[in-house]
């Protein structure tokens, strides 16, 4: 598989994606650049916004085995990972995987349970794999995580750790959807009936061996030193920035190089330019860097910030 492979299999999987969705072109693309990067999103949005259908589309279009959990604030971490129950008729304990051994797992409403359960995707999302009782089960080297919060409730929610929040490649939010898209969304959605998302007859346009071979083309794509150290000045100016408290970490780097090589075969290039590290660079910084007391008190937004030292961070040409 080379870039245009890769480049082609993504414009099926977008195709397919959208006999479900009306819009969201930028919510697919950067789901898209996270999968071919081996990493995990999360999506920000108001409800109704199509985050969990967005995700049950793009699991289906892929072919993976989808899983989903429904975060409360009475879920354990058991009820993640599962654990080994004793059974009485043998005498011995018996393993029961939670819904995280899966490929592709949409942990909806992520904030509403507390951090002790949500630590138990830590692991999962760093190793790609969980411990319990002492052994380690590994979920597969495919495993992603799509992850959705709804940032208008503040009752009975639970802000993500920073830790957890590094995890994730990116943050993204979901926006209304333009007047003309809305009206498509209730002409194609607003039937007597509910649709389920079986009746879209969404396709399977990658097996477990394609999602592989796409994975090693966008490792091999060529990241020159200077956008390597693009991508090491803007990340360290989050941390000398006076309206930020805390910038970026190392890991922040290291992923932004890996989206910016998915981003570049997604376009059809084996190598990597700057533009790619600009256009992913607010999803990638903005949930990893935290706003300085001043800059809170002047109402500063935090991708207008991260957008400004895009635009002074000099670019090589």
């Amino acid at each position: 598989m080379n870039v245009d492979d890769v480049k082609a299999a993504a414009g099926r999987i977008k195709a397919e994606v959208g006999k479900a969705i009306t819009g969201q072109a930028d919510t697919v693309d950067l789901m898209l650049t996270a999968l071919f990067a081996g990493g995990h999103i999360l999506l920000e949005g108001p409800p109704g916004t199509a985050k969990t259908m967005i995700a049950r589309s793009f699991a289906q279009a892929l072919g993976v085995v989808y899983g989903r959990i429904q975060f409360t604030p009475d879920l354990m971490p058991g009820d993640i990972v599962g654990s080994n129950i004793y059974n009485f008729q043998t005498g011995q304990f018996t393993l029961t995987r939670g819904p995280i051994f899966c490929d592709l797992l949409l942990a909806d409403e992520i904030n509403r349970t507390p951090p002790k359960t949500q630590a138990a995707l830590l692991e999962a999302m760093q190793e790609n794999a969980v411990t319990f009782d002492g052994t380690t089960h590994s979920l597969g080297s495919n495993f992603m995580v799509v992850a959705t919060q709804n940032p208008i409730e503040h009752q009975g929610v639970y802000p993500l750790p920073e830790a957890q929040l590094d995890r994730f490649l990116f943050k993204h939010k979901v926006s209304y959807p333009s007047a003309s898209e809305e009206r498509a969304i209730i002409v194609h959605h607003g039937g007597a009936g509910a649709r389920k998302i079986e009746d879209f007859e969404i396709e399977a346009q990658l097996d477990g061996d394609d999602l592989q071979a796409a994975l090693a083309t966008v490792s091999s794509v060529t990241l020159v030193d200077e956008v390597v150290d693009y991508i090491a000045r803007l990340v360290r100016a989050t941390r000398d920035s006076a309206e930020l408290e805390v910038g970026a970490s190392p890991r922040a780097g290291v992923m932004l190089a890996r989206a910016a090589r998915a981003r570049a075969a997604l376009d059809g290039r084996a190598y990597v330019i700057p533009d790619d590290v600009k256009t992913l660079a607010v999803p990638a910084l903005r949930h990893r860097v935290l706003l300085s007391p001043a800059a809170q008190i002047d109402g500063r937004e935090i991708e207008q910030i991260v957008g400004d030292l895009v635009d002074r961070t000099e670019a090589p040409r």
